[in-house]
């Protein structure tokens, strides 16, 4: 078992080779471990060199929604009127933090979703 760093696009290209090859490898055996420590290697190397951004919190909702088979109307009371949740949804209106509270209770979207990449409004 020879493990080294990840420094290159090479190294990792080398790397996902021999993990693809060891994979199956059972648990506690040299090549089970070799797995195991390869695959901290790769997902530190991909958590450097192709970052996953937040995702758009508009964009999260119109996920989430679909995923619920929801409209747009289911949204008005959570996050307003029926032209506030159309303001919110084509992005004239900001999400306030009280919308926010109502959406990651009643949508499961995480906050954090929610306000990333996204300037808050106090109120409504």
């Amino acid at each position: 078992m020879e493990i080294k760093p990840i420094r290159t696009e090479e190294d990792y290209e080398n790397a996902l080779d021999r993990l693809e090859i060891i994979f199956d490898a059972p648990i506690n055996s040299i090549e089970g471990d070799e797995a195991e420590i390869l695959s901290l290697l790769i997902e530190n190397y991909e958590n450097k060199v192709y970052p996953i951004e937040a995702p758009d919190p508009i964009e999260a909702i119109r996920i989430r929604m679909e995923e619920m088979n929801l409209k747009q109307k289911d949204l008005v009371g959570l996050i307003g009127g029926k032209s506030r949740v159309s303001e919110v949804l084509n992005r004239k209106k900001r999400l306030t933090v009280d919308m926010i509270r109502e959406l990651e209770k009643k949508l499961s979207i995480s906050a954090t979703v929610l306000v990333s990449n996204y300037s808050l409004s106090p109120k409504g």
